[in-house]
């Protein structure tokens, strides 16, 4: 059984407008977590953990060789590097998450109350978080623990909030609505960022250890993370379901999950029935394939090829976060005048001029090296957002949950092919430009596809109302 109430259009606008400013906050909440904790300090601090397990004796123990520890660490007997620990931490999450969220959109759409459903996500992944505080001295395996139930919760919460964009706003709202999220989000991240890297870099002044100003703003990232999921969560009880008695036939937990299950097969074979939502999907996962490894291979890029130092690096990640906050808005404005699928085209387009300006960047020249990533933050934003927006009106009614998990999860799933061709170019080539150079095929296909999807058939057979731009 799914629920059928997908359509915020009866809604009074005042009550919309409430509940879009409670969505949004969710934006807000998460990435604090993903840019403090996932994306700039926990890796590396992780990484600094199982060293210290690995090589107890820092430059003096046995097993370092030429300032780099050569001890493997033993992971259910298999050797592990101690500099791979955070790396396959990352990817274990990632896998896991592509199997478990089509699960979890199935059972959101069942559900009387997906907001529970994203809000306890949320709320485990939070206290992971902020448990990292205790990932102290050679305890490796409780980090890369908290760093895969952090990954997974965090990916399952995002699918259910993203399938709630369809209930809180209008077709032709959602364009608007998903470019503020975004900017909000970029919002809360850089501003959370910014101070956990003024905490770590003045830690002596604050009469702490740099692992201890470290871990501060980990547990910081966290309680964040937590605290203000309940804003959507008490913000957005209106769209809840009422409770249905159970049926006579019910048989309990046990057949709700193999009852869900079933479902989730019928939405997989159901898929090539609605062709341009299959092929957005398609286009989608290889466009934003190539923006991920960008995001991913950046600092890499710009330290490795460019020569940049750790500070100017720190200064361009902020610079992102924050033009990429302007350009979610921007390219919302142009969604609402041209569409949101020529809007993620233009983008695309900017893309690919990006990458190749970046391929022939001097190296040194950290002023043009700003300059690349204010591009990428205007673009940033735009892609991803009106990317989410364009997919909401594509999506079956009545599945939303279930759809937007499969975007999610495809999303996870796929997320290493990028960086699989970035690694395989560079190891060839002995050079990361033309591994940088290597992403525009992910940019050209991505828009190839994209640029063959009717728009308005696939939202006709989803069986959705026509936004009056598209």
């Amino acid at each position: 059984m799914t629920h059928a109430t997908t359509s915020a259009a009866p809604v009074p606008e005042p009550v919309r407008r409430r509940r879009q400013r409670a969505w949004y906050v969710y934006d807000w909440a998460n990435s604090a977590y993903v840019t403090t904790s996932a994306t700039v300090l926990f890796t590396p601090y992780l990484t600094s953990v199982a060293t210290r397990a690995a090589c107890p004796g820092g430059a003096a123990d046995p097993g370092t060789v030429d300032g780099v520890c050569r001890t493997a660490l033993s992971v259910a007997g298999i050797p592990v590097s101690p500099g791979s620990v955070a790396l396959y931490a990352v990817t274990l999450g990632t896998l896991v998450s592509a199997l478990v969220l089509p699960v979890v959109g199935t059972l959101a759409d069942r559900s009387g109350s997906p907001r529970r459903l994203m809000g306890g996500f949320a709320a485990v992944g939070a206290t992971a978080a902020a448990c990292m505080v205790f990932v102290t001295g050679t305890n490796w395996q409780l980090g890369a623990l908290l760093e895969i139930v952090g990954s997974v919760c965090l990916g399952s919460s995002l699918a259910v909030y993203n399938a709630l964009l369809v209930q809180v706003a209008t077709p032709d709202e959602r364009d608007r609505v998903s470019s503020r999220g975004w900017a909000v989000g970029y919002a809360g991240g850089g501003l959370l960022l910014a101070v956990n890297l003024a905490v770590v870099s003045g830690h002596e002044a604050l009469g702490l250890s740099q692992s201890g100003a470290v871990r501060l703003s980990l547990l910081v990232a966290g309680l964040w993370w937590g605290l203000f999921t309940l804003v959507p969560y008490l913000g957005l009880r209106g769209l809840d379901q009422p409770r249905r008695a159970p049926a006579a036939g019910d048989q309990g937990l046990p057949a709700a999950v193999a009852d869900t299950v079933r479902q989730l097969g019928r939405t997989l074979r159901g898929l090539p029935a609605y062709p341009q939502t299959l092929l957005f999907l398609v286009a989608f996962l290889l466009f934003n394939d190539g923006v991920q490894t960008v995001i991913a291979t950046a600092s890499l890029y710009g330290e490795a090829e460019l020569g940049f130092e750790t500070s100017q690096l720190i200064t361009t990640i902020l610079l992102v976060q924050f033009v990429a906050l302007g350009g979610a808005l921007a390219f919302g404005a142009l969604a609402a005048r041209t569409g949101a699928w020529r809007a993620v085209l233009l983008s695309l387009g900017v893309w690919l001029v990006v990458v190749s300006l970046g391929f022939a960047l001097p190296a040194g020249r950290f002023g043009l090296f700003l300059g690349l990533a204010v591009g990428i933050g205007l673009v940033l934003g735009g892609t991803q957002a009106l990317s989410r927006s364009l997919y909401s009106q594509l999506v079956p009614r009545g599945q939303e949950a279930a759809y937007f998990s499969l975007y999610q999860a495809a999303e996870r799933g796929t997320s290493w092919l990028g960086t699989l061709v970035f690694g395989l170019v560079y190891q060839l080539s002995g050079s990361y430009r033309p591994a940088l150079l290597s992403l525009l095929v992910f940019f050209v296909l991505g828009g190839v596809l994209l640029a063959r999807v009717d728009v308005r058939a696939g939202v006709e057979r989803a069986g959705n109302p026509q936004p009056a731009v598209l």
